[in-house]
C-alpha cells in the first residue's frame, strides 16, 4: 500500500507494478533519491492477506441485487500475474472463463443460477446500466470513463494494443459472454468415461494416454445448446418460468402429448406445436428456443444412422461399439470426446474399439490450407494428374496417419507414382507380354496353377514366394495393429525386390530363352506373386488393383464361373468374383516361408551391389566381363554358403558379368582381408577413463588372427583390472588386405561383414566378350525402336569402319550371341540378302571402332549370280515357311525352273554362310 504524495490518495498494488502508476521511475535519467518525494510505502503484505476484504465498487449498479452481499470482496487465484496491470484483476463472471471459474469456486455465483450481466445478446447495455442503456459495448467506453473520472477514481487513461477476436464472416468485433445453456452432467459420469477410454486402442497411443486422457480427467459439464435458427431443435417443452419441463423422446410421444403428428423435425415444423400443461390446466408448454450443438449430433452418429432404438435394434447391438473409426487429431476435444461421453451416458461403454488419430495436412509452407489464400494445389488437378491411388498412398505413408502434421508436397505424390506404381505396372505388363508369347509358342492357354507353383526348385522363385508371404504376414500384422504408416515402406521395398531383382534375374526364363517348360514355371510363380500383391494392396490402392485384377482373373480356372451373374455370387473366389474388393485378404502360406532363401538372396544382392561399386571405381563397363569375383563373408550360415556356391552362383556371375566366382574359406581369409577393430568410444569412454588411450592402441594393433580369437572368446583383457566385452564395446569389420595390388579392387559392406573383390585385368578374350555384349545391346535397342515384340524374328548384320575386330569378337562368342538373340547369329553386312528390308540401322562406337548395326526382316538368300527370273521368284517366298532342302518349281516364258533350298537358295543368310563355309567359325 502506497501513499501518493501529490494527491494524497492511497493505492494497493503489486510491488513489481509500481512503475504502472509512475512510468518515470523506469527512465535511465530518473534519480532514485527523489523517490520519497513521489510516494511512500505504508504497508507491505502478501496477496492472501487481502482475501476477504470488502471494497467499494467503481459502479454500484449491482449493489442491491439479491446476491450482492457476496459481491465486491477480494478473492485469490493463481491465474493472476504481476507482469502487467497492477496485480489485481476485476472479475466479470459473465465475460471470462477464468472470471466465471473463480467466482464459482468462491461462491460469488452458484452453478445454474443467474449471473450478473449488464449486456444483452446483441452486445447492448441493458436498463441495469442507465448511463449507457441501449449503447453497444464498443460505443460506451467514453461515457464510462467520464463517469469514473467524475467520481475521482480515474487513475490512468491509455490505449492498449492487443489481439482481439473478430467475426470471420462479418469482420465485426466480438465479445466473450456467458449465455444461459442446457448442459449434460458430464462431471457425474467422468470416472466412467475415463475407465471406458482405457478399453479402447488408439494409434498413436500417446494421444489416448496423453491429451485425451488429460481432457477427460478434467471434463466439465457439456453445454449442448446453441442460440441460432439452423440446427436440430432440442426436444424440450416448458412453461415460461421453467417450473414444468418435458423432454420428448419420440415422434409418437409428441403426438400423444400434443395431438400433432409430424414427419419433419426441423424447427419451422415443430416450433408452433404446444403441449397442454398437466400441472396448470389452461396453460401450454412451448418448445425452448435453443437448438443442439452440432457436436451433440456428431456424437449421436452411431445411433442416429440406424434410427436406434426405433429401428435396426438387433443390427445396432451386434455392431456396437464400432470396430474402427478415424478422424483428425483436432477431434480429440470434438468428435472423439462427444462419442465417448454419449456412449458412456447411454450404455456405459465406449462407442469404438479402435481409433486412428490423423494429423493435419498443411500447405507446403507449413501454413494451414486456405481457400482464400489458395496456398495448396487443386485436389482434382492432382488426382487427374497422378491418380487417386497415388494421393491415397502418399497420405498413408505420411506423418498424418500417426497424428503428426504433413506439409503437402506434389513431388511426394509423384514419388509414389514413380517408385511404386510404375515399376509395379511395368512388372505386370512384362508378365502379360510373356504370357502372350508363351501361348503363341506353345499353342496352349495359360491357366494359373498353385500346384505347379509349389513344384518350382528355382532359388529365386523360392525366395520371391517367401518374400511375398513375409509381406502378407507383415501387412496383416500391421493392419491388426492399425499401423497404416508401416505398409508403404514395406511395399516400396517389396516392389523393388520384385522389379529390380526377381524380374531382372528371371528375364530370360520369362522370355522362354531357356525353354518354354521353364518359362511356364516362372510365369506361374510370377502370376501367383502378382495376384497375391494385387489382392493384398486392394484396400490401399483400390483403383489400380481393380484394373490389374480384371486382367489377372481371366487366367484363373474359376473365371468361367463368373458368367450369368456368378461373379457377384458366393462363395468369393479369385477369378470368379467380379471385383478384387470382393476377395478376402490373402492368408500367408507357412509352407512357402523360407528364411534361408531370404537370407541367401540378401547376401546375393549385397555381393552384386558391391561388385557393381568395384566396377564403377575402376570404370569397367558391365558389358565387359571380369575374370573372377572373390567373396569373403564374416560368419555366414552354412545354408547361405551352400546357396551362393550352388544355385545362386550363376545369377551373381550373370549380374556382375564374371567368369568365375570364389568364396574364400575361413582358413584363407587372412590372405584377403584383415579384421579391423575400433573401441566403442561412447561406451568405453566412461568405463576406461584415462586408460582409453592405452586400450585404443591395443585394440587397433591386433592382428587378424588375434582379432578373430578375441571376438570368438567374447572378451578382451586390457590388464588385470579391465575386461572389454567384444560383442558390445568393440566395433569390428573386415577390411580388404590387397589394397596395393593393381590386379584387385574391392569394397566392403557398411556393416563390415562382406567384402567383394574383383580381378580387374582385361585381356583380349574379355574385351571381345564385351564387344559382343555391346552388339546385343545395340540390337535390342533397334528392335525396341522398330516397335517389335519379343516373338518377332529378325536377322542382324554389322559393318566395321576399320579392321575385323568385331568379326573376331562374334566368332569367339557366337554361342553367347545366339543365346541372347534367340538363335540369331550376327553376320557381316556383305552377307546380307539383296532382298532384305531394313527395319532399323544405327552407327555406334564399340570398343573404339565405328560399327554399323542393322536389323532386317527375314528373307531368303539367293545363290550368287542367279538369273533375274530366279531372283524375282525368290523375292516372293516367305522364309519362315521354307523347310531345309525344300524344292520350289516355277515356269517363266515357257521355261521351267527347279530350285532346291540349300543349293540354289537358303532360308536365311546364316544358312547360306554355313553351307558355303564363308565363315570358318560358323558351324
Amino acid at each position: 500500500q502506497i501513499l501518493d504524495k501529490k494527491s494524497g490518495k492511497r493505492y494497493v498494488l503489486a510491488k513489481s507494478r509500481v512503475s504502472q502508476l509512475y512510468p518515470q521511475i523506469k527512465s535511465k535519467k530518473f534519480k532514485k533519491e527523489t523517490l520519497p518525494d513521489i510516494y511512500t510505502v505504508e504497508k507491505t503484505f502478501v496477496g492472501k492477506d487481502l482475501v476477504g476484504w470488502k471494497y467499494q465498487p467503481l459502479f454500484d449498479f449491482f449493489a442491491n441485487e439479491p446476491d450482492s452481499p457476496q459481491y465486491f470482496r477480494v478473492l485469490s487465484d493463481t491465474y493472476v500475474t504481476d507482469d502487467s496491470g497492477t496485480g489485481i484483476v476485476h472479475q466479470a463472471p459473465a465475460f471470462g472463463e477464468d472470471d466465471y471459474r473463480v467466482c464459482l469456486v468462491h461462491k460469488i455465483i452458484i452453478k445454474g443460477g443467474d449471473i450478473p450481466c449488464p449486456v444483452d445478446s446483441n452486445g447492448i447495455f441493458t436498463a441495469k446500466i442507465p448511463p449507457v442503456q441501449g449503447k453497444n459495448v464498443k460505443d460506451a467506453d467514453e461515457t464510462l470513463i467520464a463517469l469514473v473520472k467524475a467520481a475521482g477514481r480515474l487513475v490512468q487513461k491509455d490505449n492498449y494494443d492487443h489481439s482481439y477476436p473478430f467475426c470471420w464472416r462479418s469482420d465485426t468485433p466480438l465479445i466473450y459472454k456467458a449465455v444461459p445453456s442446457w448442459f449434460i452432467r458430464v462431471e457425474e459420469i467422468r470416472d466412467k468415461i475415463v475407465a471406458n477410454n482405457k478399453d479402447t486402442y488408439w494409434v498413436p497411443g500417446s494421444v489416448k494416454t496423453g491429451r485425451f486422457h488429460a481432457w477427460l480427467t478434467d471434463a466439465r459439464d457439456w453445454a449442448v445448446s446453441r442460440n441460432r435458427f439452423w440446427g436440430t431443435p432440442i426436444p424440450i417443452w416448458a412453461n415460461e418460468d421453467m417450473s414444468e419441463v418435458i423432454c420428448i423422446g419420440s415422434v409418437e410421444q409428441l403426438f400423444k402429448l400434443s395431438g400433432v403428428k409430424v414427419t419433419d423435425l426441423h424447427r419451422e415444423t415443430i416450433d408452433s406445436i404446444t403441449i397442454p400443461s398437466q400441472k396448470t390446466p389452461g396453460q401450454v408448454l412451448k418448445r425452448i428456443d435453443e437448438v443442439f450443438d452440432c457436436w451433440f449430433e456428431s456424437g449421436s452418429m452411431p445411433y442416429a444412422q440406424k434410427h436406434y432404438p426405433f429401428e435396426n435394434k438387433e443390427s445396432f447391438e451386434k455392431t456396437f461399439p464400432a470396430d474402427f473409426i478415424a478422424e483428425g487429431i483436432d477431434q480429440t476435444r470434438g468428435w472423439f470426446y462427444t462419442l465417448m461421453v454419449l456412449s458412456t451416458a447411454l450404455f456405459d461403454k465406449p462407442a469404438f474399439k479402435n481409433l486412428i488419430a490423423n494429423g493435419m495436412v498443411l500447405a507446403s509452407d507449413g501454413k494451414k490450407m486456405s481457400k482464400r489464400l489458395k496456398n495448396y494445389p487443386e485436389p482434382t488437378v492432382i488426382i487427374n494428374k497422378y491418380g487417386a491411388d497415388a494421393v491415397r498412398m502418399y497420405l498413408i505413408n505420411s506423418p498424418v496417419v500417426r497424428a503428426e502434421s504433413l506439409k503437402f508436397q506434389e513431388s511426394g505424390v509423384f514419388g509414389v507414382l514413380k517408385e511404386v506404381f510404375l515399376p509395379w505396372y511395368n512388372a505386370f505388363r512384362l508378365f502379360l507380354q510373356n504370357i502372350e508369347r508363351w501361348e503363341l509358342d506353345t499353342e496352349k492357354k495359360f491357366i494359373a496353377s498353385s500346384e505347379l507353383v509349389d513344384t518350382t526348385t528355382n532359388p529365386t522363385d523360392i525366395w520371391m514366394l517367401a518374400a511375398t508371404q513375409n509381406l502378407i504376414q507383415f501387412v496383416r500384422q500391421e493392419m491388426d495393429a492399425y499401423r497404416l504408416y508401416t505398409v508403404m515402406p514395406a511395399l516400396v521395398s517389396y516392389v523393388t525386390q520384385l522389379t529390380n531383382w526377381y524380374v531382372r534375374l528371371n528375364r530370360d526364363r520369362l522370355k522362354g530363352i531357356v525353354g518354354n517348360s521353364e518359362a511356364e514355371i516362372a510365369l506361374q510363380v510370377f502370376y501367383d506373386i502378382l495376384l497375391d500383391v494385387t489382392v493384398l494392396m486392394a484396400p490401399f490402392t483400390p483403383f489400380l488393383t481393380e484394373y490389374l485384377y480384371q486382367f489377372l482373373r481371366k487366367l484363373q480356372p474359376s473365371y468361367p464361373e463368373a458368367a450369368n451373374g456368378g461373379g457377384a455370387s458366393l462363395p468369393v473366389k479369385a477369378g470368379k468374383s467380379d471385383s478384387v474388393h470382393f476377395l478376402h485378404l490373402p492368408k500367408f502360406n507357412e509352407g512357402r516361408m523360407n528364411e534361408d532363401a531370404v537370407a541367401a538372396m540378401k547376401v546375393l544382392q549385397g555381393i552384386v551391389e558391391q561388385g557393381r561399386n568395384v566396377r564403377e571405381k575402376r570404370t569397367i563397363s558391365t558389358k565387359y566381363p571380369v575374370k573372377q569375383v572373390v567373396i569373403i563373408m564374416r560368419n555366414p550360415s552354412a545354408s547361405v554358403v551352400e546357396a551362393i556356391k550352388g544355385p545362386l552362383s550363376k545369377y551373381i556371375l550373370s549380374e556382375l558379368n564374371a567368369w568365375d566366382l570364389k568364396i574364400v574359406p575361413k582358413d584363407e581369409e587372412k590372405d584377403w582381408v584383415k579384421m579391423s577393430m575400433l573401441p566403442n568410444s561412447k561406451l568405453l569412454g566412461k568405463k576406461l577413463g584415462k586408460k582409453m588411450g592405452m586400450a585404443t592402441k591395443i585394440i587397433k594393433g591386433m592382428t587378424h588372427e588375434e582379432a578373430l580369437a578375441c571376438l570368438e572368446l567374447g572378451e578382451l583383457k586390457i590388464d588385470d583390472t579391465i575386461t572389454i566385452n567384444t560383442a558390445t564395446e568393440i566395433l569390428s569389420k573386415l577390411d580388404f588386405a590387397k589394397e596395393n595390388d593393381p590386379q584387385w579392387e574391392a569394397t566392403a559392406s557398411p556393416e563390415g561383414d562382406l567384402v567383394v573383390a574383383v580381378d580387374c585385368d582385361q585381356d583380349a578374350d574379355i574385351l571381345d566378350n564385351g564387344k559382343s555384349r555391346e552388339l546385343v545391346n545395340h540390337t535390342q535397342m533397334l528392335r525396341k525402336n522398330a516397335g517389335l515384340s519379343a516373338s518377332d524374328t529378325v536377322e542382324v548384320f554389322f559393318a566395321e569402319d576399320v579392321g575385323e575386330s568385331m568379326l573376331q569378337a562374334v566368332a569367339k562368342n557366337a554361342a553367347f550371341l545366339q543365346g541372347k538373340l534367340r538363335g540369331v547369329t550376327p553376320l557381316p553386312k556383305a552377307l546380307c540378302s539383296p532382298f532384305a528390308v531394313t527395319l532399323g540401322s544405327d552407327t555406334v562406337d564399340v570398343g573404339g571402332t565405328k560399327l554399323e548395326v542393322s536389323i532386317t526382316q527375314p528373307c531368303v538368300s539367293p545363290k550368287d549370280g542367279a538369273e533375274e527370273a530366279v531372283l524375282a521368284f525368290l523375292r516372293t517366298l516367305d522364309p519362315l515357311t521354307i523347310a531345309e532342302g525344300q524344292v520350289e518349281t516355277f515356269v517363266v516364258d515357257g521355261k521351267e525352273y527347279v530350285l532346291t533350298e540349300g543349293t540354289d537358295f537358303w532360308s536365311t543368310a546364316v544358312r547360306k554362310a554355313k553351307s558355303l563355309k564363308t565363315l570358318d567359325w560358323l558351324s
